[in-house]
């Protein structure tokens, strides 16, 4: 199998970039389906409106529904062929981006994505995670191409709540590790290779990016400011993670947040704060040194990433949740496969014990 990396097209992240929107969506085409929440809407509607005022461009805005789920995908391409539209346009948070990429795909269209917070890696990859109307995780629809342009403002990314950015910290924790799980079993990626040295690169870069700007960041989005550090954040959580985590492979933490989903308590947590104890689970089920995981686990609690099952919302622990959590994590053809070892759901049922446990007790409640 031939290692193999990719990446979109063209990646844009600065202040303001938003009021440049027709600049960069003209070479795709001439009308285009916006894909946007209501609240979305009514927060910058009318600067990206503004940015085509007067050009030989046509918008059709479209509310998403919430889930990137089959029926939102078919009801968005109804809309795309009785609009005839020629190009999507995905402003917003992870679901919608996915959610357009998909629509851009089945209706051969370009596609520009513009991510309104920087809470996951999902804006730059050739992937759509597919939810039931409930919002369950029910399978991964792999795309043949990357987006062709991410578009990041970053002035509206900073005006974001900072758990938003946090979470998106948390979905970026999880890259190198596996990456480096992907590496070790010479297991193939979601980009349809083997791993480069390029993207194992990045896959690091990433990790010590967190490491050194993670809690300044999130000090500075408190307080209101895009500094330095928050600018580090957001291209960590996208671009190095984004690709980091399609050419570098998915493991253990992503599987388990997919397991995680099983449960409703759980479905009011963000995408990252779930595989950020999905990354302690994998930690554990690696049996990674003790200051490893350590440094690990204190970042998260400094961050406020949840480490315990009380943080994800699950009060009433049983047996019963445990192992449906880790019979979904270790579905056939989910990633929890490319550890390098084999995994059963007794095993990460214990590692999910054992990562609850590890973090009551640097929290202090053990």
């Amino acid at each position: 199998m031939a290692k193999i990396l990719i990446s979109p097209g063209k990646y844009v992240q600065g202040a303001g970039e938003m009021k440049k929107l027709y600049d960069y969506a003209k070479g795709y085409g001439k009308k285009a389906l916006v894909l946007i929440t209501a609240s979305g809407y009514k927060r910058i509607g009318a600067a990206v409106e503004s940015s085509f005022a007067g050009q030989d461009f046509e918008l059709v805005f479209d509310y998403f529904n919430g889930e990137c789920s089959k029926n939102e995908i078919n009801r968005l391409i109804k809309i795309m062929e009785e609009k005839g539209c020629d190009l999507v346009i995905g402003i917003g948070g992870g679901k919608i981006l996915d959610t357009s990429k998909a629509v851009a795909y089945y209706c051969k269209t370009p596609v520009l994505i513009c991510p309104t917070i920087a809470s996951t890696d999902a804006p730059c990859s050739a992937l759509s995670v597919i939810y039931t109307d409930d919002g369950v995780f029910e399978e991964y629809l792999f795309l043949p191409a990357n987006p062709n342009m991410v578009l990041m403002d970053t002035d509206i990314i900073a005006a974001s709540p900072a758990r938003l950015t946090v979470s998106g910290m948390g979905d970026a924790l999880a890259t190198y590790f596996e990456a480096r799980a992907v590496m070790a079993k010479d297991a193939g990626t979601c980009a349809g290779g083997k791993v480069t040295c390029a993207a194992m690169a990045l896959a690091k870069l990433c990790f010590d990016t967190l490491m050194d700007e993670g809690v300044k960041a999130k000090i500075a989005l408190e307080a209101g400011a895009c500094t330095e550090a928050v600018e580090k954040v957001i291209e960590a959580n996208t671009l190095l993670s984004g690709i980091g985590f399609e050419s570098g492979g998915l493991a253990g933490a992503h599987a388990i947040h997919n397991g995680l989903t099983v449960l409703p308590e759980c479905h009011h947590m963000y995408h990252g704060e779930k595989v950020a104890f999905g990354t302690l689970t994998q930690l554990v089920l690696e049996n990674v040194d003790g200051d490893e995981l350590e440094r690990i686990i204190s970042f998260c609690i400094e961050l406020g990433l949840p480490v315990t099952f009380k943080e994800l919302g699950i009060t009433e622990v049983t047996d019963e949740k445990l192992m449906a959590v880790a019979t979904a994590a270790c579905a056939e053809g989910d990633t929890l496969h490319n550890m390098p070892f084999e995994v059963t759901p007794e095993k990460v049922c214990a590692a999910l014990k054992a990562a609850d446990a590890y973090g009551r007790y640097f929290l202090g409640e053990y």
